[in-house]
């Protein structure tokens, strides 16, 4: 699995959301930026990502998955 199909598959699924994916094989690092989610408890926020990464982490696909959140506007601070 790829970084660059990673993101491409969130990005589709989370409308309005930005990935930035790191890591490559079966292990990723994702920096999420979304208002929407930044404004969910983190155990929400973590749940909307796997419910869509879970069939690849149930197939092997994807072994460990990081993540942090941030709003647009943390992250324009940020960068």
């Amino acid at each position: 699995m790829q970084a660059v199909e990673v993101k491409s598959f969130l990005e589709a699924k989370l409308p309005g959301t930005r990935v930035e994916v790191e890591g490559e094989g079966c292990n990723f690092q994702l920096n999420v930026i979304s208002d929407e989610l930044a404004g969910q408890s983190p155990v929400k926020r973590q749940q909307a990502i796997y419910a869509h990464l879970n069939p690849w982490i149930a197939d092997g696909s994807i072994h460990a998955v990081t993540m942090k959140f941030f709003s647009s506007a943390a992250w324009a601070e940020r960068t």
